[in-house]
Order: C-alpha cells, then sequence, then structure tokens
C-alpha cells in the first residue's frame, strides 16, 4: 500500500483536491489544505524534504509583489464604475434605437454593446447583469423569445473573457509566463472573430425564425426628425466620413503590428466624427440628425476609453498595469462629467474590487501552495510525460486539452482553470514547439464554455438573479407578462456554446489570426540580405598582419623590436620567429634551416632517419620512418622549448 501512494502522489493530489471541492470547501482552501495534507504525507514517507515548506514564505511573497497582478483590481474598478454609471445604460438605448427597425435589432445591439464592455470593463458580471436589467424587459416587452434573449445577453456578456482588456488573459499570461501586452494583442482578433459569428447566428434566427426576434414597432422608436424620418441617412455619411479617413490613416501610418493599427486608425476616424457632430451642436448647423449626434456623443466616450487602454498597451506608451489605472481615471472622469459620480457609487465600486482582487489571491496563493507540493513529488514530470506521449503529436495533445478544459469547465471556472490546470499545462505545450501565447488564447475561447455550461455557467447564475422568475405586470404595456424559466436560459445558452466551440476550431485551423501579436518584429528576407564582406586579404597583408602579431608578442615577451634590413634579399623569418628566440634566449629558426645545414649535419640527419627506420617495437613490426620537421615547426619548438626554461 506505502509503495502504491509513493507511485501514484501525483494522480492521488488531484483525485484528493476533487474529494474537497465536492465536500463543499472553497476552492483556495481546497488547494491549500490538499497541498498542505499530501506535503505532509510525502515527508512522512520520505518522498519530500521537510526543509520544502521553508519556501512557502517566499512563494507567497512572490504572489503578493507580482506587480501584473495589480491590472486586476484596476480594471475590475473601472468597469464596475461604468456600469454603476449608466454608460450601460445609454448604449443599449441609442445602439437599440438605431438597430431596432430590423428584425433581430435588439439582439444586435446587444452583442454590439456587448463588445464595447467587454473592451471597456473586462468583467463578465458587470456586462451580463447590466444588460440583462436594461435591455431583457424591452426585448421581453415587443415579443423576442425567451431561450433567444436569455442566451444572446449571456453570451455577450462572456465576451469580457476573451476580448482585452479581459482579467482571464491577465492571468493567462501571469500563469504562462508571458507578456500581458501580448497575449491582449494576440486576443483581439479572435475576440472580434468571435462576437461577428454571435451575429451571424441572429441572423441566421431572423431568417428562418422571424417571429422569434421581431422588430421593434414604430411607435418604440423614440429618435425621429420632426420630418417623421428616423436619421440613419445622416448617420450612415458620419460614418462612411469616419471610415474614409481611418482607412486613409491606416494607409500612411508607418507599417506596425496590425492590433496597433486598428486601434489608432478607428481612434482617428470616431475623433473626426465627435468633432463634427460638436460643432454641428454647437453652431447649430442642423446638418446631422439627431440620430447621428446622439450615437456619436454616446459612442465616442467608451471608444476613447477603449484607445486609453488598449491603444497606450499596444503602442507600447504604458504596461498592462499602467493602463489599467489610466482606464479606471477615464472611468472616474466620464462618471463625473455624466454627473453620477457620488459616495456611494464609489464606495459600492471599491467594496466589489477588494472582494474580487482577494478571491483572485486567495485561489492563487492556495494555488502555490498545492503546486510546491505537487511539484516537489514530480507531479509536473508526470503531467508533461504523459500529455506530450499521446499519439498523434501536436495535434493529439491539443485535442486532448481542449476535450479536458471543457469537460472540466462544467464544474471549474476559468479562475480555478487557470490557476490549476494552465501551470501544468503550459511546459508540455512548449516542450512540443507550441507558441504559448496563441496557446493562452486558444484556453480562454474554450474557457469561455465555463460560463455557458448548463447548469454550473456563472453566466446564466448571473443572468437568473435579474431575470423575472414570476409574472410581472409590464410597466409600459401594463400587460402580464410570463416569467423566464431556467430550462429556457439553459436551451437558450446551448447554440452559443456551440458558437465558442466553433470558434476554438478556428483559432486552430487559423492560427495567424492569434499570431499577428508578431507583426511588429523585423521579418528579414533572404533575398535582399547584402553579402558584403569586403575584398580578400593579399599576401603580402597577411604577412604583414603575422609580422604585427610577433612584434606585439616580442612586446609582451621584453624583447627587441626586429629590425627589417634595407636589402630586399633579407630572409622574411628574420623578422618574426627569429627575433621571438632571440628575445627569450634560444637560437634563431633559420640556423637550423635544411637549406644552410652542412652535407656533413645533412648526412647525419639521414643516418638518424635511418637508425629510426631500423627500430621495431615489440611485437617486431617495423615503425614508420620519422618526418623531418619544417623550419616553422623546429622555430615553434626552439620557443616552446625556451618558455619551458630549455627543458
Amino acid at each position: 500500500m506505502t509503495q502504491f501512494i509513493i507511485h501514484n502522489m501525483a494522480p492521488l493530489m488531484f483525485i484528493g483536491l476533487f474529494v474537497f471541492l465536492l465536500l463543499g470547501y472553497p476552492v483556495a482552501f481546497s488547494l491549500g489544505a490538499c497541498g498542505i495534507v499530501f506535503g505532509l504525507v510525502g515527508i512522512e514517507l520520505g518522498l519530500l524534504s521537510p526543509s520544502l515548506f521553508q519556501a512557502l514564505p517566499e512563494r507567497i511573497w512572490g504572489v503578493m509583489s507580482n506587480d501584473t497582478l495589480l491590472a486586476i483590481p484596476f480594471f475590475t474598478f473601472m468597469g464596475l464604475i461604468l456600469e454603476r454609471s449608466g454608460m450601460a445604460e445609454d448604449l443599449l438605448d441609442t445602439i437599440g434605437q438605431l438597430f431596432g427597425p430590423i428584425r433581430g435589432g435588439l439582439a444586435f445591439a446587444v452583442i454590439f454593446v456587448g463588445a464595447l464592455l467587454a473592451a471597456t470593463t473586462g468583467v463578465v458580471a458587470a456586462s451580463v447583469i447590466s444588460m440583462g436589467l436594461i435591455s431583457l424587459p424591452i426585448m421581453l416587452r415587443y415579443g423576442y423569445d425567451r431561450r433567444v434573449a436569455a442566451g444572446v445577453i449571456c453570451a455577450s456578456g462572456t465576451l469580457a473573457q476573451i476580448i482585452p482588456p479581459s482579467l482571464v488573459l491577465i492571468i493567462m499570461a501571469d500563469q504562462l509566463g508571458k507578456s500581458v501586452g501580448d497575449m491582449y494583442a494576440g486576443a483581439f482578433i479572435p475576440g472580434a472573430v468571435l462576437a461577428c459569428l454571435y451575429v451571424l447566428y441572429i441572423v441566421g434566427v431572423a431568417f428562418f425564425k422571424p417571429a422569434w426576434v421581431p422588430a421593434l414597432p414604430v411607435e418604440a422608436r423614440t429618435f425621429r426628425e420632426k420630418t417623421g424620418r428616423s436619421g440613419v441617412i445622416s448617420l450612415a455619411i458620419v460614418m462612411s466620413a469616419a471610415v474614409v479617413v481611418a482607412v486613409l490613416y491606416a494607409n500612411f501610418y508607418p507599417r506596425k503590428a496590425l492590433d496597433e493599427t486598428i486601434v489608432v486608425s478607428a481612434s482617428v476616424g470616431m475623433g473626426l466624427a465627435f468633432v463634427a457632430a460638436l460643432l454641428n451642436r454647437q453652431f447649430k448647423f442642423g446638418l446631422l440628425s439627431r440620430l447621428a449626434e446622439q450615437v456619436v456623443f454616446v459612442l465616442v466616450p467608451p471608444l476613447a476609453l477603449i484607445f486609453l487602454v488598449l491603444g497606450t498597451i499596444f503602442l507600447g506608451v504604458a504596461t498592462p498595469t499602467a493602463g489599467g489605472a489610466m482606464g479606471a481615471t477615464g472611468a472616474l472622469i466620464m462618471a463625473v462629467m455624466r454627473g453620477r459620480l457620488n459616495f456611494k457609487l464609489l464606495r459600492q465600486a471599491m467594496d466589489s474590487t477588494a472582494k474580487l482582487t482577494a478571491f483572485v489571491v486567495f485561489i492563487l496563493v492556495g494555488a502555490r501552495i498545492f503546486s510546491l507540493a505537487f511539484y516537489g513529488v514530480n507531479g509536473h514530470v508526470w503531467v508533461e510525460e504523459l500529455l506530450v506521449g499521446l499519439p498523434g503529436g501536436q495535434t493529439g495533445f491539443l485535442i486532448a486539452v481542449n476535450v479536458l478544459v471543457f469537460v472540466l469547465a462544467f464544474f471549474l471556472d476559468y479562475f480555478e482553470l487557470a490557476f490549476i490546470i494552465v501551470p501544468l499545462l503550459g511546459p508540455a505545450a512548449d516542450k512540443l514547439g507550441i507558441d504559448l501565447i496563441w496557446f493562452g488564447v486558444l484556453l480562454a475561447v474554450n474557457m469561455q464554455t465555463s460560463f455557458m455550461h448548463p447548469p454550473f455557467g456563472f453566466s446564466l447564475f448571473y443572468f437568473r438573479s435579474v431575470a423575472p422568475a414570476k409574472e410581472y405586470i409590464d410597466r409600459v404595456t401594463k400587460k402580464m407578462t410570463a416569467p423566464v424559466t431556467t430550462g429556457q436560459i439553459y436551451w437558450g445558452a446551448i447554440p452559443f456554446v456551440l458558437i465558442q466551440l466553433v470558434m476554438v476550431g478556428l483559432v486552430i485551423s487559423f492560427p495567424q489570426m492569434v499570431m499577428v501579436y508578431k507583426d511588429d518584429v523585423k521579418k528579414i528576407e533572404p533575398g535582399k540580405i547584402d553579402y558584403n564582406l569586403g575584398p580578400a586579404a593579399s599576401d603580402a597583408e597577411q604577412q604583414k598582419s603575422e609580422d604585427t602579431g610577433n612584434t606585439d608578442l616580442m612586446k609582451s615577451l621584453g624583447g627587441a623590436l626586429p629590425t627589417v634590413p634595407a636589402t630586399a634579399e633579407a630572409p622574411k623569418s628574420e623578422s618574426s620567429s627569429d627575433a621571438i628566440m632571440k628575445s627569450l634566449g634560444g637560437n634563431a629558426a633559420s640556423d637550423n634551416k635544411p637549406n644552410d645545414t652542412p652535407k656533413d649535419a645533412s648526412k647525419g640527419i639521414l643516418k638518424a632517419d635511418e637508425k629510426i627506420e631500423a627500430k621495431t617495437d615489440h611485437g617486431g613490426t617495423k615503425l614508420p620512418p620519422a618526418k623531418s620537421k619544417t623550419a616553422d615547426e623546429k622555430a615553434a619548438d626552439d620557443i616552446e622549448k625556451a618558455l619551458r626554461g630549455g627543458k
């Protein structure tokens, strides 16, 4: 039994963690308790050293001193201030009037506003609750199918998890050891594509089930001109001009990363539209309709806040933490300009921010305790070998990981998945050569389903808290309105879960959607490389270089510099190796040259060679004759002998 526990300590830790969770204990305390219990068991069995837990204070201090995590309270505070200052209400009212005359218009407005709230708040709960309170009564009033209404509100709120500045992406980057800015840049396009997929679904519903998504009746359209026109043409002209300016600016903008170009160009175009609307209202030109003015004045402030946060991060002006601080400051300024900032609102926002931040930090501390014991028993090695050894290489690994995350999302929310699962998957993905930014965005898209999974999706819980559970009398029509049942909420969420899974497949099939974060890296084209190595050195230059090196050696040895004779017939060796030998106290190499050797000496050398050739080893085999050394080899031997003191 003891040997079984020793060999299976890592999987037993996971089983123990799920037992703690099923017993109803909070995740943070379950992680910490599991780590401590199994750590003590490992010490008792001799698997771990008692000194292991001495590293625990340092790991907890690492959590507390992590500057990246400061972005979490900043973005949370920004989202809560915006949600309570009425920005979501103004956006839904204005965009609902804009899209209301077409079938599915209110659903389009919810998706559009959900994407904007995601890019400004980054908090799923704030988006779902605010849109549920504001748009759901209007959708029910004008005959929207309850399943479609529930699904589109819940799904649009979860866009805050994938569209920057997402809290999930901050934690994902921290756990994978990557830049938050790169993670934001990589998730920008997939988030926009996912919102477009939601729009396509509503378009399909409008075509095949038009009764589920009716258009707003004429009496519900409040933004109309005195002539009875809607004013859409005026808005279309303004937006077209803004788009043209943005495209032209993008063409002349210095080639940067795609996400940076999109943010900056869109900001320039919307800035032009805002100036035009402001001048029209100030000087009463009457060129723009009420609808055009209202749309511009409602849209530009959140878009300006998006540029303040994401634009500065993508431009490299600010870190994500600094961007979050500027976003929180901008949200306070917007609330002051709306006249809705008071002490009660500020206290509520700070209280909710402190609770969410403490929740995240406690889970992270518990995860550090769990991982300390898990790594101590080589659990990470067990997980890595298990995942790397899957058949199919990268494809098999990605399929297994996405299925695992999808199943675990039924029971765990994204914070728990990010702190428990991601640190174990990251090393295996890196070992398989998978880009960790792309892998993090892929997991973030998959983990979105944790908000939409029936029956444990948190987005469904948030919506359930604001949806009417009983019949009520509508305040406008004075009619009795049926409630929204839990079953309708669950059925409405399923199509959007499937859309999120389709998005997972798109990210795998088209990785360049994420890899645009590398566009700012300068690429080298092999065909344009200039191989300019310079002219080859002549023999005279090489000899001059050798003489210069020998001269430096002479100086370091304290000898006299070689003198070059005036005659051209002077031997070159006297200016190099001979001079070095003389400075060392040895004989010049030129004294032993074969050409200067007397005949008798040469005969002696030949005889010596013959004697060497005649020698045999103990086996009786004759050794090969020794080759005579050249003048340079003899000079090198004499230099070495002189350096050894004549030995």
